[in-house]
């Protein structure tokens, strides 16, 4: 697995503080395309991600890093380049797509709405695998209070279901050596499942 020290951005521009609090309740576009080969799931936008108008955008997020690190990308992208992840056959949405500034501003409600409206975009785009970044609210949103980070028993349509950390620079439970470790599991995975048709 390639190192990422840090990612380093040379950010087009960085939203102010009166644009992010404008963002609050925006929605971003999916990225979805019909077969992907990987589906990832957000729990929700935070505000300098809808601010900026790019899937996992606020500097400290180190989901593009982990996505790297773990095989998934040939090389360190930066959220202004999400949309070359369907080159790659991966699409991003969120469970929910309200922006918020922290995940815990929604409600048990909006989850478990955000579920159902996974399953119906997973039955329809048929994505091979859907991995799920946050725990807690998976549990949260298909009631599975005990479920554990990785391959599921159960799926979403007939998309094998993953669980990964939520790669929020704010969640220190899961530090970038893992969260590579994680990403690199499900690479393999979906490597494997690839052979195996």
């Amino acid at each position: 697995m390639p190192k990422v020290k840090k990612l380093e951005i040379e950010a087009p521009w960085r939203p102010t503080r009166e644009q992010l609090a404008a963002a609050a309740n925006k929605t971003l576009p999916d990225i979805l395309a019909p077969g992907m080969k990987l589906l990832l799931v957000g729990i929700n936008p935070g505000l300098y991600t809808a601010a900026i108008g790019h899937h996992f955008g606020r500097p400290g997020n180190r989901f593009w890093p982990a996505m790297y690190a773990g095989g998934l990308t040939p090389r360190l992208l930066s959220p202004f380049e999400s949309g070359l992840l369907a080159d790659y056959g991966i699409g991003i949405t969120n469970m929910v797509s309200r922006a918020t500034a922290r995940a815990d501003e929604l409600t048990r409600e909006e989850l478990q709405q955000g579920a159902k409206k996974l399953e119906r975009k997973v039955r329809r785009y048929k994505p091979r695998f859907v991995a799920l970044l946050g725990l807690t609210s998976y549990r949260e949103a298909f009631s599975r209070p005990k479920a554990r980070l990785g391959r599921q028993p159960e799926k979403i349509g007939d998309a094998v279901l993953w669980l990964l950390p939520n790669p929020s620079g704010l969640n220190a439970h899961h530090q970038p050596r893992h969260l590579a470790q994680m990403f690199n599991e499900l690479r393999e995975a979906i490597e494997q499942d690839g052979r195996r048709k």
